[in-house]
C-alpha cells in the first residue's frame, strides 16, 4: 500500500489557510459547537467515500485530498481563528 503525500500535504495546507480565514460574525449568532465539528467530520467521510481516489491510486477507497482539507480547516480554525 502506497500513500501519496501530493494530495494530502495540499489538502492540508489549502484547508489550513481556509481555516485561518473563518471568522465569527456577532451579527449571525452562529457558533463552532462540538456537534458541528462532528457532523463536517462524518459528512466529510461521506463524500471521500462516494468521490473515491484519484485515478490509479490503491491506497485507500477515499479521497484522501478532501479528508486532508477537511484536517486543514479544523486545526486551522481552532488555531488561528479569529
Amino acid at each position: 500500500m502506497i500513500f501519496y503525500l501530493g494530495p494530502l500535504v495540499l489538502g492540508f495546507l489549502l484547508g489550513f489557510i481556509l481555516g485561518t480565514r473563518i471568522k465569527p460574525v456577532p451579527k449571525s449568532k452562529l457558533k463552532f459547537d462540538k456537534e458541528v465539528y462532528a457532523i463536517v467530520v462524518i459528512v466529510a467521510i461521506i463524500i471521500a467515500y462516494y468521490q473515491g481516489p484519484f485515478p490509479y491510486y490503491q491506497d485507500l477507497p477515499l479521497a484522501s485530498g478532501i479528508l486532508s482539507g477537511i484536517a486543514g480547516i479544523i486545526i486551522g480554525k481552532l488555531t488561528f481563528g479569529r
